[in-house]
């Protein structure tokens, strides 16, 4: 590997432990496994909250449109599908392209680094409410 790759292929790595690679915390595919519709639309009764579902984008966040056993397999398979196509966007970027600064300031690096640190935020989110329900379990595995 070139040594320019690194840091892409460090975020890469960063950005799959959030979808399927055991790390430090439950990746979402863990986290959503068993996790039923009616599951991921519960709120907690007091102060506001975000469900299950909302939290898995900012496209459905405070709007799911289909709240069934379908809608809801949909919903995982459609972020599954857009997490691996930025994975593999990720696994291509080198310093060069990581470095580029955005109009704000920011570089497409720190971005992607953010975007992962907000990942493993919604996880917690969806491993919180799964407990405040009674369906997270009470020992896991970790593989």
């Amino acid at each position: 590997m070139d040594i320019k790759e690194l840091p892409g292929k460090l975020l890469q790595q960063s950005w799959d432990s959030c979808l399927d690679q055991e790390e430090w915390f439950p990746p979402l595919e863990q986290a959503l496994q068993g996790v039923t519709a009616k599951q991921a639309v519960w709120k907690p009764l007091d102060g506001p909250s975000n469900c299950i579902h909302e939290t898995e984008n900012n496209t459905g966040t405070f709007n799911v449109e289909d709240a069934s056993e379908a809608g809801w397999a949909a919903s995982k398979e459609e972020l599954y599908r857009l997490h691996r196509e930025l994975s593999a966007l990720f696994e291509k970027s080198d310093i060069d392209m990581l470095g580029r600064k955005f109009s704000d300031g920011g570089t497409l690096g720190g971005g992607i680094r953010t975007l992962a640190m907000q990942e493993a935020y919604h996880i917690g989110q969806i491993v919180m409410l799964s407990k405040m329900q009674g369906v997270w379990p009470a020992t896991r595995s970790f593989s």
